[in-house]
């Protein structure tokens, strides 16, 4: 997961963010090196400055917050923000005189101070002032004019989300509006101010950019200008060349590069012509212990049926259980911990857990939910909705033993089928085989099919996972026959209950006769109360001694004490629960997952 990955202007080199630090490459077969050595701080949102000669960036350090720093090529870096803060999308001017950049607050995963001040500022390069541009908008740029600021606002009408691109002068006047158009999610802007790229629905488009001093209307089906669609299956990080020839765009470690006059048609080129690609690939080793422990003394709750073993002793060398029972011989050298009187069990694979792993891409260094899932056993998740660059570069850095986590999977951000800014539209297998192309380029092994509305796109893309060898898993909306349709067509399995008091052997002949599992996440069981306030309601969850040590008491004591009651009985995990043991024992495979609220209670 090569985040922020994109070309230097000149395009004779890349950079990106991967691993918690900052990387440059010379293309096209470079090999990646660090930009800076320091560990101390996390490095992120890179950006070239426009004449290739340095690097502004952000970074992030859990107790000091973050800075904004800019470094030659050479790594030697220098900050040049006055005050810590949460920053975001910094970019510099043409004339190097004015960094640009974007403050969000923190207070979930990131520290809540320094959160007033929220907004895009300009900051002057040499005094270190700096100046509020506006307190909306987001992901602001420089294009031609060093002296004007471009970034997206957006309005609702409706359901409809139209994202529009303006522009201000550097004291936060002089307002013109450009371009508007529904669930555009990037704007980009041409050095030379003559072209227009952005991504809508996760392709790249690209059209003429006029200044008509009013918003014009565009988007992937607009006809009041020449427009070409660039991408195949999706792209991020718009970069122009400076003399505006030519547009690149990413998808996981791949750069495309496109120019304008193989794809226009006026321009002598044609619509179906393909980027060339560029793939930027690296080697990490692996964080795996080294070590011979033995574990003595405990219950251990074996994986062989109901087996237990009474004062056991459980052999590990390096990542590895190799031998576990009653009466081992342990090896000369081996640590041995003594662990009487407790009882051991195999780790929690939790296939259903939504943790949040970044605060707009900021990954902190500890992750105080990561943490709180681990204390209670778990030591896998997979994650069938999260936003995608966050959790695969969280992944990869629990893998690297960059930050302390369980080991984490996910299908990244759904395939939605309701009309928003991550709809995925399925309208074809090729339509579904493109949109999982996507997601397996960036680290997926499953997708979830998330309320396609037709049947026939969600069969499609089930056929699309079986050509590309994923997995998918489905929202069911607690809709029962909705649920049912898709046992039938082959879902890996069903998320959430079936919102139904009970099932009789219709149900049980037909899943049964399946491979579809179910996980029935009783936390958030569908058809009545759910089973996350039962244990609010009968216990004291804000004083368990887990939940107090790890979870941040302004996030567990407001649900947990002031708390709703009710019967016993209206409680419906209860029945899920048990339509969930019928299931299981007609031969369907029930998973544990537990949704990613209040870490332990699921």
């Amino acid at each position: 997961m090569l985040r922020w990955l994109h070309k230097s202007e000149d395009g004779k080199m890349a950079v990106f963010q991967s691993l918690g630090y900052i990387y440059t490459v010379k293309l096209p077969n470079g090999k990646p090196k660090r930009l800076t050595k320091q560990t101390t701080s996390f490095e992120q949102h890179p950006k070239f400055s426009p004449d290739g000669k340095s690097i502004i960036y952000t970074t992030w350090n859990d107790d000091d917050l973050g800075t904004i720093q800019m470094a030659s090529l050479k790594g030697k870096s220098q900050k040049i923000s006055k005050k810590p803060g949460h920053f975001i999308n910094p970019s510099i001017s043409a004339d190097n005189k004015t960094v640009i950049y974007q403050a969000i607050r923190g207070g979930y995963l990131t520290s809540p101070l320094y959160s007033q001040d929220t907004g895009i500022f300009a900051l002057n390069v040499k005094t270190g002032k700096t100046t509020e541009i506006t307190q909306s908008g987001s992901d602001p740029f420089f294009a031609k004019d060093s002296k004007r600021v471009f970034f997206t606002t957006s309005d609702r009408s409706g359901e409809v989300v139209t994202t529009q691109l303006v522009s201000l002068d550097l004291t936060g006047n002089d307002k013109e509006e450009h371009y508007s158009g529904a669930w555009i999610s990037d704007y980009s802007v041409s050095p030379d101010n003559k072209w227009l790229a952005f991504i809508q629905n996760f392709q790249v488009y690209v059209t003429p950019f006029i200044q008509s001093g009013k918003f014009i209307s565009t988007g992937s089906k607009a006809s009041n200008l020449p427009l070409q669609k660039f991408s195949k299956n999706a792209g991020n990080y718009l970069t122009w060349l400076n003399n505006s020839s030519e547009l690149s765009w990413a998808l996981g470690p791949v750069i495309y590069q496109q120019a304008l006059a193989q794809k226009f048609e006026h321009l002598g080129g044609e619509k179906d012509n393909l980027a060339k690609e560029t793939k930027i690939t690296f080697n990490v080793k692996a964080d795996i212990p080294e070590s011979s422990i033995a574990l003595k003394g405990a219950t251990i709750i074996t994986m062989n049926g109901d087996k237990v073993i009474e004062n056991g002793t459980i052999l590990v060398e390096n990542n590895r259980i190799v031998d576990l029972g009653s009466d081992l011989e342990i090896p000369s050298g081996t640590e041995v911990i003594d662990v009487t009187g407790k009882t051991i069990m195999p780790g929690i694979v939790d296939v259903h857990w939504h943790g949040p792993y970044a605060n707009s891409q900021i990954v902190p260094q500890t992750n105080w939910h990561a943490l709180g899932n681990l204390a209670f056993g778990v030591t896998t998740e997979h994650n069938p909705s999260a936003d995608t660059a966050a959790v695969f570069a969280a992944s990869e850095m629990q893998q690297a033993g960059v930050i302390t986590a369980p080991r984490t999977f996910s299908t990244g951000t759904i395939l939605y089928g309701a009309t928003q800014f991550i709809t995925a539209p399925v309208n074809s297998v090729d339509d579904a085989i493109g949109h999982l192309e996507r997601m397996k380029t960036v680290g997926a092994f499953s997708v979830k099919s998330y309320n396609q509305p037709r049947r026939d796109q969600r069969q499609q893309v089930i056929e699309a996972a079986r050509q590309t060898n994923l997995m998918v898993v489905p929202e069911g909306g607690s809709l029962f026959m909705h649920n049912m349709s898709m046992i039938i067509d082959g879902h890996t399995g069903i998320e959430h209950s079936i919102p139904v008091a009970d099932i009789y052997d219709d149900v049980l002949q037909l899943w049964s006769q399946s491979e579809t599992a179910y996980t029935p996440t009783l936390i958030v069981g569908y058809g009545g109360i759910w089973g996350e306030n039962y244990w609010y309601d009968t216990t004291d969850v804000w004083k368990h001694p887990l939940l107090t040590k790890y979870v941040p008491a302004h996030i567990l004591e407001p649900i947990s004490v002031r708390r709703t009651k009710a019967p016993i009985e209206d409680y419906n995990h209860i029945r899920n629960a048990e339509v969930a043991t019928k299931l299981q024992n007609a031969g369907v495979k029930v998973l544990v997952g537990a949704h990613g609220q209040r870490e332990g209670l699921g």
